[in-house]
């Protein structure tokens, strides 16, 4: 069985500890305990991780947050890749710092990164794993919320919350999305 992985983030330097960047936190996480490397392919970084008999295709999009569904249809279809097989790691300002939520589907709750990919899949009925970033900030600063760092609290509970991430990821490929959400989403 193959699935596509899609972190959401923004590349370069300047983005790289920002909570937008969330998606690309938890792959590059995957990749560093799993000692494989992301390439520069089209569209994307990517690499191809193995775990419990499942191949999972880590995508990381160089489109930017708001263009990424150019980056999922492609290697979508180069990889031959079900749209059941496909889940979006995100962040989401609704959901307290550190809570994670699976879902199969659902609307695209404001976030642009979604929104494009609903527009390039013609299809919402994709899964997404929901990394919250809490809303704490004062009206009319969403933006540089969003894609400024994390803080010092946050950035200490960052790990562990990751860790759970890469472990629902690994459960969505071998036990299935439905027991996943039940085992995981309370956590």
């Amino acid at each position: 069985m193959k699935y596509l992985i899609v972190g959401l983030g923004n590349e370069g330097a300047k983005y790289e500890n920002s909570r937008h960047n969330i998606g690309f936190k938890v792959l590059d996480a995957i990749a560093k305990t799993s000692e494989i490397s992301f390439e520069l392919n089209k569209h994307a970084h990517t690499c191809t991780y193995k775990f419990k008999g499942r191949t999972f295709i880590l995508v990381k999009p160089t489109t930017f947050v708001n263009l990424s569904g150019k980056a999922v249809n492609y290697w979508m279809q180069k990889e031959k890749i079900q749209i059941a097989n496909i889940l979006v790691v995100l962040d989401d300002l609704a959901l307290p710092f550190g809570k994670l939520r699976l879902r199969q589907k659902g609307n695209d709750g404001g976030h642009n990164g979604l929104k494009n990919i609903d527009e390039a899949l013609g299809t919402n009925n994709y899964a997404r794993l929901r990394f919250g970033i809490d809303a704490s900030f004062s009206q009319g600063s969403q933006v540089n919320y969003v894609l400024g760092n994390w803080d010092e609290v946050e950035n200490n509970a960052l790990k562990s919350r990751i860790d759970l991430a890469i472990k629902m990821i690994q459960a969505f490929g071998t036990i299935g999305i439905q027991k996943t959400m039940s085992e995981y989403n309370n956590s």
